[in-house]
């Protein structure tokens, strides 16, 4: 018999921010995987050009409007993406912000408030509708899923002038761990994963600071800014069946940064 643990086909994944960066290479990682999958973006301009770039692989995309910090929409739109594709087996609870500041005592109350209603309220209201629908499944005979937080190596190192950020990714890392242990009785298993130094929109002035590109990147063991498409192989193993007693984790990809 052919081992094919990483076939999705038939599998359903929900990826918030998934109109671009980490969230769309693992979306489209998952899709050229076999799976069908559903993002959320606040920019609909930018959820239509995620849809075109999914769609070449064949499965099926459903896009939606959604803003993770408010808790209706969020509610509406796992209802809806269940409507839509018929399940949600994996949900990546990625959507965030970064704000920094000239230092702590300059970090404003609404810079930490609006963090936290994106980074750590957002992914609550995710995982929660999630584990929801696949609780409910569960009930049916149909058990399994995969939950997965995007935290950040700022969860576990000293991020200075970002302690709101900071704040919310530790966050995301205790809410997964509560998640592996109460859920695991469903075969629903929770994982975070920890970014480092990636190229994205949001570290897009510190791509184009020569100090950063002086100083940090050589720190990288594997010398390079991370790509997008670095987090595709870890999406396929955590909505597959290869990670099945697989819970609990943080996931570190950072081109060996942290350990350096």
């Amino acid at each position: 018999m052919t081992y094919k643990p990483f076939d999705l086909t038939g599998k359903v994944a929900l990826v918030t921010g998934g109109n671009g960066g980490i969230g769309l290479g693992m979306a489209a990682a998952m899709a050229a995987s076999g799976a069908d999958v559903a993002i959320w973006g606040t920019n609909e301009e930018k959820n239509a050009k995620a849809a075109d770039t999914l769609k070449v692989h064949g499965t099926k995309v459903a896009v939606r409007r959604v803003d993770v910090s408010n808790e209706q929409e969020v509610i509406d739109g796992v209802d809806a993406t269940v409507a839509e594709l018929g399940r949600i087996d994996t949900v990546v609870a990625n959507a965030g912000i970064g704000f920094g500041s000239p230092s702590f005592v300059d970090m404003t109350t609404e810079i930490y408030r609006k963090t936290l209603a994106v980074n750590l309220d957002g992914v609550f209201f995710t995982l929660r509708e999630s584990a929801r629908h696949m609780v409910e499944r569960s009930k049916d005979g149909d058990k399994g899923g995969s939950l997965v937080g995007i935290a950040s190596l700022a969860a576990i190192e000293g991020a200075a002038r970002n302690q709101a950020y900071a704040a919310t990714k530790g966050g995301v890392i205790s809410m997964i761990k509560a998640c592996a242990s109460e859920y695991g009785r469903y075969n629903i298993r929770a994982n975070a994963i920890l970014p480092g130094w990636i190229a994205t929109d949001m570290t897009a002035q510190a791509q184009a600071a020569p100090a950063f590109a002086e100083k940090v990147i050589p720190r990288v063991p594997i010398r390079r800014w991370g790509e997008p498409e670095d987090f595709g192989g870890m999406a396929v193993y955590l909505a597959s069946d290869a990670s099945t007693y697989t819970t609990g984790t943080t996931m570190i990809i950072d081109g060996g940064y942290s350990m350096f």
